[in-house]
């Protein structure tokens, strides 16, 4: 059993997760193992790459893809844990699966996509939280920061959107209750982020601070609805969001982070939550050009409730502050809810390195369930039919937009629907030559493969494009199956004219294959949309 931290300064250090990097230099880890032996850090939370860590991404610096993460992964834990006087809790924002941050590992499908499974599949979304923490295990992370309790409830949210399960508050709260039970079982601990409620903002905490004007009988009825429910069932942590609430804080627009209103009065005393609160990163622009004295952002943090220091860019500066201001009380409660977390992630005998090895397969099986029964249809005018007598009379054609003709939705079709296909790719077709070669055809099955995830710059579909779908739309008998984040539906013009239009979320080959099976067969889908749209 790991020796308990005994002074006050050891016991501060476990406050502290700082960010590590997979892709770090020599120099870089040994930063970090200095700060691990003499400070004797809680905690690291891993990213890929300082070029891809949030705040960095909007800078456009060039991300270097390694295929060998994963095992370099593997590598610095076992390092880090090495040198640590008390075993580290490793942790990761893994909310789609380590895929999200390591390459070549198992991806699953975002929370939308989980959003649109029927409430009776929730065992789907069980078995996402079981494997992805099988897969963070294997590697020797103990936490993951996920799941999104965040209810999306604004189209124009540049930062939440795919990332929550919708906008319907009962079916956000039990399936990140699902994902949740699914980790703890196999011993990952999880984390239900971002308090009180990020979804309903237009402005991305990584680069400036988001203001909700709900009042607290608002955010009660909705927004705070699936935090009652996680602190009824004992979540292991909550993360706070970087987001001002005037209403909970005095008419002031304080992030939520730096609030005792909202973590102690709110949090701590009206929910009676009393497990594990963590900040989200503190290098995030909301909050981290607050301060110019170092270490003042980490002890205004902790002043405000924050147990776990996520991200915390001033260690030592941050421990001697936190040592100046805070009572001896309020340091033992902070600890000893970590302490709780070890002992809860099974970490304190010994920080196992990673044990098991990634289960690909199970993944793809997995993800083949989830497609099959999370594809929406959302216009439906006998578009098999249709399709069928068009592709008698030669008169159908394909159109695969921001993917080549090789796609597994074509390819599935071909094997009954072969017929003329096209293709416009980022910048290398002109529009007007495709409206030319499309003339001829009445019927036109098109695939768009959504660019983005993020709704920035339409998704970051063409004008040109958005234009060539509006006419098709309106002059042909068009079926469109959408690749990607429903929030794109809205902005398609003349979406409404579409004989059939059906959302399919990912661009995984099996979601292809099952979209294509599913015009074949003309099978029915049990998919739902997750958040309410209006077609144009």
């Amino acid at each position: 059993m790991s020796k308990i931290p005994q002074t006050l300064q050891q016991k501060v250090g476990q406050f502290f997760f700082p960010a590590v990097f997979i892709n770090d230099t020599e120099e870089n880890i040994q930063e970090t193992e200095r700060l691990i032996r003499e400070y004797n850090i809680g905690g690291l939370t891993f990213f890929h790459s300082r070029a891809s860590a949030a705040t960095n991404y909007e800078g456009n610096k060039k991300i270097v893809f390694n295929d060998d993460s994963y095992k370099q992964l593997k590598e610095r834990i076992e390092r880090f844990q090495k040198c640590a006087p008390t075993p580290l809790l490793i942790s990761i924002d893994a909310e789609w699966g380590l895929a999200m941050r390591v390459e070549k590992t198992p991806q699953y499908p975002y929370a939308i996509t989980l959003g649109a499974l029927p409430e009776s599949k929730s065992d789907l979304v069980y078995e996402v939280g079981k494997q992805i923490g099988q897969d963070l295990k294997s590697v020797g992370i103990q936490y993951n920061l996920s799941p999104l309790a965040d209810i999306n409830n604004n189209p124009d949210n540049p930062v939440i959107g795919y990332r929550s399960f919708g906008e319907n508050k009962e079916k956000v709260s039990h399936f990140a209750l699902e994902y949740l039970r699914g980790m703890s079982d196999v011993g990952v601990l999880g984390c239900l982020k971002h308090f009180p409620g990020h979804g309903n903002t237009n402005v991305d905490s990584h680069l400036g601070l988001p203001v909700l004007k709900e009042t607290l009988e608002e955010l009660l009825e909705n927004e705070l609805y699936p935090f009652i429910k996680g602190i009824e069932h004992n979540v292991d942590s909550i993360m706070i969001g970087h987001l001002a609430v005037p209403a909970l804080n005095s008419g002031k627009d304080t992030s939520a982070t730096l609030s005792k209103p909202i973590i102690e009065t709110l949090l701590r005393e009206q929910l009676g939550y009393d497990g594990l609160v963590i900040s989200d990163a503190l290098n995030m622009h909301s909050v981290s050009k607050l301060y110019d004295v170092k270490g003042q952002l980490e002890w205004e943090a902790f002043n405000a409730g924050n147990d776990v220091l996520c991200f915390a860019e001033n260690v030592p500066e941050g421990i001697q502050a936190i040592l100046e201001n805070a009572s001896p009380e309020r340091i033992e409660e902070s600890f000893n809810r970590i302490w709780k977390c070890k002992e809860k992630a099974g970490i304190l005998n010994q920080a196992e390195a990673g044990s098991g090895i990634l289960d690909f397969e199970k993944t793809a099986l997995l993800n083949e369930k989830i497609a099959q029964n999370s594809i929406t249809k959302i216009i439906d005018n006998s578009t098999t039919e249709t399709v069928f007598k068009a592709h008698a009379n030669n008169t159908l054609a394909k159109l695969s937009l921001y993917k080549s003709v090789d796609n597994d939705f074509f390819k599935t079709l071909n094997t009954q629907l072969a017929s003329p296909e096209f293709t416009i790719e980022v910048g290398n077709t002109t529009i007007s030559s495709i409206e030319q070669d499309l003339e001829p055809f009445d019927t036109i099955i098109i695939s768009l493969f959504v660019p983005k995830a993020k709704p920035l710059n339409n998704f970051d579909i063409e004008e040109s494009v958005l234009e060539l779908l509006g006419k098709l739309l309106k002059t042909k008998k068009c079926i469109l199956y959408v690749f990607g984040n429903p929030y794109v539906l809205p902005i398609i013009p003349n979406a409404k004219q579409a004989l059939g239009l059906i959302e399919v979320y990912q661009d995984f080959i099996t979601f292809q294959k099952n979209a294509g099976i599913q015009l074949l067969e003309n099978s029915n889908c049990i998919g739902k949309l997750p958040v309410n749209i209006e077609l144009q």
